[in-house]
């Protein structure tokens, strides 16, 4: 780069000989200041006494800098900089704080809601949007909410026809919460993404549940292992896509996008978010028979095909009989879907019970355990309950089923298994922890309105995490009563990390002999009024 300094008033000599020097000094005006300009001045010939400006200019400025340029690797270092490390972004507005709203307007907002309409159904009620559907939700109603209820095989007509008395009734609302998926363009209003996400948190617990009961009741042989595989077969999330497009429902899930052609983490998420949320829309407004129907009428699952076989294992023997309305044939999902308990059967689920409890667990009755042990556990848990039976044999049947189903409940796969592999605890376990998910679920949704799914996710996982099922068992000192092989016991005395598993797995058995003996409401008994899941009730001072 070419500097050409130019003095004031030079005098003749120095216009004969021009100051010019190369150097890579930037091109910006370069002014010298003397720190003694006196001195300066009296040692200057006559002509310099004056103040001389010096001015650098470059020449060709658009030339680029020399690679050694310390104004070169200034300017590299400072982009390095602006792309390595961008501004902040400033934070979304739903996470700015608000002030939190008055007691009237928030009074005014829950007595408004519709989910405080509906006293009858209290569960449907939760599930409800918190606010009246405007004018954008009824749109997207007017415009898609006919092709859903098609492709579903229901009726056209709007669902508003219905009595109060009719849970249906609220099917139209419901439906439309369960396409609004956390992806779409619907989901910024906070009515919607809550309404959603609460009915996607209650669809998971259904759909397991649901199959679960067919399982045991289609296989009465087979352990819970293989049982597990085929649900994850049939509703893992890499297979719902594929039962979306059976039932023609991709268009109402990606209205502008072509589901096949995007990638997985891409569809997978909302369509696993829509199928889950409309479950629960079908449980609440017509019940689990519904469920069956939609599963494997609507969207064609087959329990027999190839992609929902179990893996092969070594199967154990099983020599024992299992009852009458299994051997006959398989159940089919039609079998499970109408089946209704005879006016004076013994239990509220009975052919569960039956899948559940082999028939030989009979040559167990009169033994020590259920002499000593049984009335003990009978007493904690607060069985038998008054029943108001027709018939007092009935009554009598039914405690003697339900002590053998206890004690079945306490009987470790150590002890039998190997021999009866239906003699522990393992099928009971299985439908036991369905049912204490749905129903510890139903509980969070009526108790916690305003909650968003997500949020009820995370608190249902902490209450109902493993370790803390097996505490509830042991506060009760029902771990004592666990029937162990002689060397399993040797080895469980004095180890917790062994035993408490078993705990665990005995306190979901016991919820899934109440449930298939006395029903739901037995299940809620147990787990918050003995057992106090929610660690609500006053301790005892010892």
């Amino acid at each position: 780069m070419e500097l050409s300094s130019s003095f004031a008033n030079p005098p003749p000599a120095a216009a004969a000989k021009p100051f010019s020097f190369s150097s890579s000094v930037s091109p910006f005006p370069i002014q010298v200041r003397l720190k003694n300009p006196g001195a300066a001045a009296a040692a200057a010939p006559p002509w310099g006494r004056r103040r001389l400006p010096i001015s650098a200019v470059a020449v060709d400025p658009e030339k680029e800098l020399p690679s050694n340029s310390p104004q070169r690797l200034l300017k590299e270092l400072a982009e390095r900089k602006r792309a390595t490390s961008p501004r902040k972004k400033v934070p979304p507005r739903r996470f700015i704080l608000k002030p939190p709203l008055d007691d009237k307007k928030l009074a005014d907002r829950f007595l408004n809601s519709p989910q405080l309409s509906l006293k009858s159904f209290p569960l449907l009620s939760s599930c409800l949007p918190s606010s009246k559907l405007n004018n954008a939700d009824r749109t997207w109603i007017d415009e898609y909410l006919l092709e859903a209820k098609q492709a579903l095989g229901y009726p056209l007509e709007p669902s508003d026809g219905y009595g109060d008395d009719n849970p249906a009734k609220q099917f139209d609302a419901l439906l439309y919460l369960a396409f609004q998926h956390p992806s779409c363009e619907r989901t910024n209003a906070r009515h919607v993404r809550s309404g959603h996400s609460r009915l996607c948190f209650l669809g998971q617990y259904v759909l397991e549940l649901a199959l679960a009961e067919y399982f045991l009741q289609r296989y009465p042989r087979e352990s819970p292992a293989p049982m597990r595989e085929r649900v994850f077969g049939l509703i893992g999330k890499r297979n719902l896509p594929k039962w979306i497009k059976a039932a023609s429902l991709q268009n109402l899930v990606f209205p502008y996008d072509d589901m096949d052609r995007l990638i997985r983490k891409d569809r997978e998420a909302p369509v696993k978010s829509v199928f889950w949320a409309l479950f629960g829309a079908i449980y609440l407004c017509f019940g689990m028979p519904e469920v069956y129907r939609v599963l494997f009428e609507v969207f064609g699952m087959d329990p027999d095909s190839e992609d929902c076989q179990p893996n092969l294992r070594r199967q154990l023997e099983d020599v024992d009989y299992v009852s009458v309305e299994f051997e006959t044939k398989t159940l089919s999902w039609q079998d499970v879907a109408v089946y209704k308990p005879p006016e004076d059967a013994l239990f509220a689920h009975p052919r569960l019970f039956r899948a559940c409890v082999p028939p030989g667990m009979h040559r167990f009755r009169g033994n020590i355990w259920d002499y000593d042990s049984r009335p003990k556990v009978m007493k904690t848990l607060g069985y038998p309950l008054n029943m108001t039976d027709r018939i007092p044999d009935i009554t009598e049947a039914r405690n003697i089923e339900l002590g053998l189903g206890l004690q079945l409940c306490f009987l470790h796969p150590s002890k039998y298994k190997f021999d009866h592999p239906r003699f522990c605890y393992e099928r009971l376990e299985y439908i036991g922890q369905k049912i204490q998910d749905l129903v510890m679920a139903e509980r969070l949704l009526m108790k916690h309105l305003d909650a968003p799914g997500k949020w009820l996710q995370e608190r249902h996982r902490r209450i109902l995490m493993n370790k803390f099922c097996g505490r509830y068992l042991r506060d009760k000192h029902l771990h004592h009563y666990i029937v162990y092989s002689e060397e399993v016991q040797d080895a469980y005395e004095h180890n917790r990390r062994l035993r408490n598993p078993a705990t665990t797995a005995i306190q979901q058995a016991i919820h899934g002999l109440s449930y298939t003996v006395y029903g739901k409401s037995d299940v809620r008994r147990l787990m918050f009024d003995v057992f106090d899941f929610e660690q609500i009730q006053p301790k005892a001072i010892v």
